[in-house]
C-alpha cells in the first residue's frame, strides 16, 4: 500500500524528490500511512474542496479490503 500510495503522490507533486511516504503498523490490521510532500505541492495533493486526498484514500482503502486491513491515509502538514 506504500508502494501504492508514493506512486500516485508522486505523479501529482511539482518536487516528487521531498515525498516521503510512511507506513506504520498499529496491529490488528490496522495501518496508518503518512504522505509528507514539499509545502508548494499541498495544495495539488489536497485538491479542491479535498477531493483529490479522498480520492487517494479510497484507491488505497480498496486495496486495504482485499487485504483485509484497515488503513488510514494522513496528510502530514
Amino acid at each position: 500500500m506504500k508502494q501504492l500510495t508514493h506512486y500516485i503522490v508522486s505523479h501529482l507533486v511539482e518536487h516528487p524528490d521531498a515525498l516521503v511516504v510512511t507506513e506504520t503498523d498499529q496491529g490488528n490490521g490496522n495501518m496508518v500511512i503518512t504522505i509528507s510532500v514539499a509545502k508548494e505541492d499541498m495544495g495539488r495533493v489536497i485538491g479542491k474542496e479535498g477531493k483529490v486526498i479522498k480520492s487517494i484514500r479510497d484507491v488505497v482503502k480498496i486495496l486495504a479490503v482485499k487485504e483485509n486491513k484497515h488503513v488510514d491515509v494522513v496528510l502530514a502538514e
